[in-house]
């Protein structure tokens, strides 16, 4: 064949095929930017269309097969997964689990974070029986590739040691965020950010069985690694404020936790915006300082501010919004406002056992608040029914 004959085949072969491969790959990673950028700024709503189009064309792109696709369908189910639709993300993470383990085995360390995906799934919602096998085959995945004392492991660690915490299993619990805190230790030094978390799960555990005294120090130490390697304004350090304000508001230490609410949530203010969903936590936990002490009159605004931000940002199904709603009642309720109060427990109460099933955990808080008001207000009989409900759970 000619020289120049040739050339210009291959010329048009590029032009024809090549090229727009090109173009379609480029458009697809500019989707996942936006895509990521509006998530990250808690504009899920206006993220959902962006991921789904990423979705779309790295179907058609890349195959339906693809490790492309397999990573647009985790974002694509990471969206739907901080909506409170657990029944559309969890087809989307198991798909995207087929596909890496039929295009990379089923040993690769991305099989370890999509089912690190799955399981986070399954726990939220209270199926803790689903949730450890996937747990711990992630973590076999990922000591056979990285060793027993790579960082990663300590995260694998965690999320077992978490799923005991959620079930009450305190002793299983405890010496895996213990191992945790060594191996970041070990690995990354005493003074590294990543070991705030590690801390921070351990200092939990503890608050959890209240002992105080044992939890008090993680945390200290946790903020001081955040404040050390962000500066005092940084979302980290937010996180660490309000762990430890909590720890105190718990044993009624209401002056030493009241100034690091505020100072937590004036740095997420700044760093998010007022009505990021992510302010809602920091309202709340202001707002239960205040109502523990009777401060009603600075509590309800607080509360009613984060049940407006999170019908926003998160829409009228969230479970979320069903704890700020329940928040909110209490609120109504200590101030004996019971008529104002029920129908927010209700509403609570309906988003969550439709978005988590009925014999959920996090339920309890609002049935146990819902039977308080039922024997206020002298109806003696339904409260009974929810107490027999409360024990069924527990």
């Amino acid at each position: 064949m000619d020289k120049r004959l040739m050339v210009m085949v291959m010329l048009l072969f590029f032009i024809a095929f090549v090229l727009p491969t090109y173009a379609q790959e480029a458009l697809w990673n500019d989707l996942n930017k936006k895509g990521s950028d509006l998530f990250r700024k808690g504009h899920f709503s206006e993220a959902l269309p962006v991921t789904q189009e990423a979705l779309q064309v790295a179907e058609s792109t890349f195959g339906k097969d693809h490790p492309n696709v397999a990573l647009s369908l985790n974002n694509l189910a990471e969206v739907y997964f901080s909506q409170g639709e657990y029944d559309k993300a969890e087809p989307l993470y198991k798909r995207a689990l087929d596909i890496d383990e039929k295009t990379l085995g089923k040993d690769h360390p991305d099989i370890a974070t999509d089912l690190n995906n799955l399981a986070f799934l399954y726990s939220s919602r209270g199926a803790y029986d689903k949730a450890e096998p996937l747990y711990r085959r992630a973590l076999d995945i990922d000591e056979k590739t990285l060793g027993k004392d790579h960082p990663v492991i300590a995260t694998d660690l965690s999320n077992i040691a978490g799923l005991y915490r959620d079930q009450g299993k305190y002793a299983e619990a405890e010496p895996l965020f213990k191992q945790a805190v060594s191996i970041r230790e070990h690995a990354l030094g005493k003074d590294h950010p990543d070991l705030s978390l590690s801390l921070d799960n351990l200092a939990g555990l503890y608050r959890d069985q209240e002992k105080y005294t044992a939890a008090e120090p993680l945390f200290k130490r946790s903020l001081s690694i955040r404040e050390k390697a962000f500066g005092p304004d940084h979302s980290e350090v937010s996180l660490s404020l309000n762990n430890l304000a909590g720890l105190y508001r718990e044993q009624g230490r209401y002056a030493e936790a009241e100034p690091l609410c505020k100072r937590a949530l004036e740095i997420d203010e700044k760093l998010l915006g007022k009505e990021h969903p992510g302010v809602t936590v920091n309202l709340s936990a202001l707002a239960a300082i205040y109502k523990e002490q009777g401060r009603y009159q600075e509590a309800e605004p607080l509360c009613k501010r984060a049940v407006a931000i999170d019908e926003q940002s998160l829409g009228k199904d969230h479970p979320d919004l069903a704890i700020s709603l329940n928040n909110l009642a209490e609120v109504y309720k200590e101030q004996g406002k019971f008529t104002e109060a029920e129908p927010l427990f209700k509403r609570a109460l309906e988003i969550m056992e439709n978005s988590l099933g009925p014999d959920h955990p996090h339920i309890l808080p609002i049935l146990e608040n819902l039977s308080d008001l039922y024997m206020k207000t002298g109806r003696i009989e339904e409260a009974g029914i929810l107490g027999e409900r409360i024990r069924s759970i527990r």
